[in-house]
């Protein structure tokens, strides 16, 4: 008997609600069997995207959602009761659920039978990906309020997706990468203790699921998939009492690795995410329930339409032109596998006692961030140095060109009009709903807020009266404050090894003629939370020995600016990898000018298309760096000579 294939899932969304809807039809026509949704940076942030901080971000890395408009139009002609939708949002995932329900009860259907996944994983955003409004304690509430709900309004919906894949993007070995998700789901399942009855428990702990990555050593991510669906078992009985298998079933979402996707060759990308989705669909007892896949062009820009059918059509000749689905385990028994499996459980085990020690995953962020990091810059050492190999980057790095890249289409831009149609449409539904009946909601929710009361509901009568994306984040922001997760820069001892000691002895003599120690600010403008380059660069910087200012993710142009006069910059770095790098960068250089710092010397980095970089040359900007440029020190000697320079040494 031939076992059913997993979910075809592709991860998008972009531009506008109405853009967005006419992809996913075309996915779903092409064969697509579920939705995975993309959300804009402001709405995962809990912004509208007629705010300040929204600025060129809207529409650019996902679609834009204000309100139940929005909701509706993204799921125009698209029956909700007959769809499983997977959205990736966390912050604002009370919110985003409560839009949904209310669009799909437009639709007339029994929100009962409503079959999905939000992601609502917040732990890992304050480690990796930085999308987070709220201190720890009242975001794991807000978790859990969702489960609560979900229980007994929604009972097939996935109320949390512990989200590991950012985790290895951050740079997560695969010990790491287990440890820290299951920590991540003990501290939910330990809160919500007390918001089901008893005798529902272990049905709650059966619709926990995960969201993972799978990278290219695919022998060793098989067998950590293997290794999460053993510890699972194990957690569940032995911590949680749950005694039914089937509420103990490690279930999971994959997307593979885009980490390792190159803007050097990018055809051999294809390779790559083959390569990669043979380690969650090969071991039968470990394999995906839903699987997404990137495309091959994605270190370079916004995949087309063609090349997320190219990565469908993968999945399906996998499933349905080969004879994989019709054999049990391949695995079992493998004294190779088994091995393998056994050291990542203790590798986890030995990581979860010492989270455990700590207080759990909540009170030990900054010991994981601190993790991550320096695991990301063992990781990129290895590349550097050529003790991990990456075709066409580190080794055979001469070729053809390639003819995938050739024209000015090879990838999908955004359309520059979209962020003015959205802002147009916010201002009209603001102007068109009941402001009493928001009002009304409004203080609904605040109340339910601050006297612990479930989100939810209030936040579904939000939706139904009105209420925007960001006029409900600002109450939640009121109501629990705003937090700013550890860099995990200051937590990584200092890399100090032997190649870096001629770029030590330029920055000891630059500092010399200075009279004080090479200061470098690196800085996130934007909503962009995709910290792991900025982190890494600081990293470096500070092995080599500047003096480093980092505050993270999410500053606005004057905050740089004055943190530039504040700490008397020498260098300034800035990150953007959200697609917003021209209009954020331009800001802060005319500000920059403005107050009289022109002559600092400013590097960017991110995914920044050739004319692009032009154009922030012209603005004033010095390098240009790409994910291609993965030679740090190489960068680290570009500071130094900028900084040794008449002009900048006078300051």
């Amino acid at each position: 008997m031939t076992d059913r294939p997993w979910l075809f899932r592709t991860y998008a969304g972009h531009s506008t609600a109405k853009a967005s809807n006419a992809l996913y039809r075309g996915n779903l026509a092409k064969g697509q069997t579920g939705l995975s949704v993309a959300f804009d940076l402001p709405t995962q942030t809990g912004y509208d995207s007629d705010h300040e901080l929204a600025q060129g971000e809207v529409g650019k890395v996902g679609v834009p959602v204000c309100h139940l408009g929005d909701m509706r139009m993204l799921f125009a002609d698209i029956p909700l009761n007959q769809m499983n939708t997977s959205m990736t949002i966390n912050a604002t995932a009370p919110w985003l659920l409560s839009l949904y329900i209310a669009a799909a009860q437009e639709q007339g259907a029994d929100i009962s039978a409503l079959q999905g996944t939000v992601q609502n994983d917040i732990i890992k955003e304050y480690l990796s990906r930085g999308t987070y409004i709220c201190p720890p304690a009242p975001s794991l509430r807000m978790i859990t309020d969702i489960a609560a709900y979900t229980r007994e309004f929604l009972p097939k919906w996935n109320p949390m997706n512990v989200c590991s894949y950012h985790l290895q993007e951050a740079g997560a070995t695969p010990e790491e990468e287990l440890a820290f998700a299951l920590a991540t789901a003990t501290a939910v399942l330990d809160d919500l203790k007390g918001k089901v009855p008893a005798e529902h428990f272990p049905q709650m702990v059966g619709r926990i699921s995960f969201f993972v990555n799978a990278g290219i050593r695919f022998v060793t991510e098989l067998c950590k998939m293997r290794a999460f669906v053993a510890l699972w078992d194990e957690i569940c009985r032995e911590r949680y009492g749950v005694e039914d298998a089937k509420y103990r079933r490690f279930r999971y979402g994959v997307q593979v690795n885009s980490l390792g996707l190159t803007e050097q060759q990018p055809e051999n990308n294809v390779y790559r995410i083959l390569i990669e989705m043979l380690a969650v669909t090969l071991s039968k007892n470990a394999r995906a329930r839903a699987v997404q896949l990137p495309a091959w062009n994605e270190a370079l820009g916004l995949p087309r339409p063609w090349d997320q059918q190219w990565s469908l059509r993968m999945q399906q000749i996998l499933a349905y032109e080969t004879d994989l689905l019709e054999f049990d385990d391949l695995f079992d028994g493998n004294p190779a596998i088994d091995r393998k499996v056994q050291a990542l459980m203790d590798g986890a085990r030995a990581e979860l006692a010492t989270i455990d020690g700590m207080g759990g995953a909540v009170e030990a962020i900054a010991y994981m961030k601190g993790r991550l990091v320096k695991s990301n810059a063992a990781r990129i050492r290895g590349i550097e140095t050529g003790a991990t190999t990456v075709v066409g980057v580190n080794k055979w790095e001469s070729g053809e060109p390639s003819p995938l890249t050739a024209g000015d289409d090879a990838i999908m831009v955004s359309d520059p009009a979209a962020e003015a149609d959205q802002l147009d449409r916010l201002a009209k539904w603001k102007a068109a709903r009941d402001p009493k009946a928001v009002e009304a909601a409004l203080t609904a929710l605040r109340k339910a807020a601050q006297d612990g009361t479930n989100i939810m509901p209030p936040s579904i009568d939000a939706a139904r009266a009105g209420v925007t994306t960001g006029e409900w984040a600002d109450v939640v922001r009121a109501a629990f404050g705003q937090y700013r997760a550890p860099t995990g820069v200051s937590h990584a001892p200092s890399n100090r090894t032997e190649d870096l000691d001629e770029i030590r002895a330029r920055v000891d003599a630059v500092s010399a003629k200075l009279g004080r120690r090479l200061k470098f600010l690196v800085g996130k403008p934007g909503l962009d939370g995709h910290s792991n380059g900025a982190e890494q660069i600081a990293t470096r910087a500070r092995d080599c020995g500047m003096d480093i200012a980092y505050e993270g993710i999410r500053l606005t142009p004057d905050e740089l600016v004055r943190a530039a006069q504040d700490d008397e910059a020498h260098v300034i770095g800035l990150s953007i990898l959200s697609g917003s790098h021209i209009p954020l960068i331009e800001s802060f250089m005319l500000k920059l000018q403005a107050a009289g710092l022109g002559h600092i010397p400013v590097i960017a980095g991110g995914i920044i298309p050739d004319e692009d970089a032009l154009r922030l040359q012209k603005m004033g900007v010095a390098r240009v760096y790409t994910p291609k440029d993965f030679r740090l020190n190489r960068i680290m000697e570009d500071i130094v000579t900028l900084v040794d320079r008449p002009e900048v040494a006078a300051l």
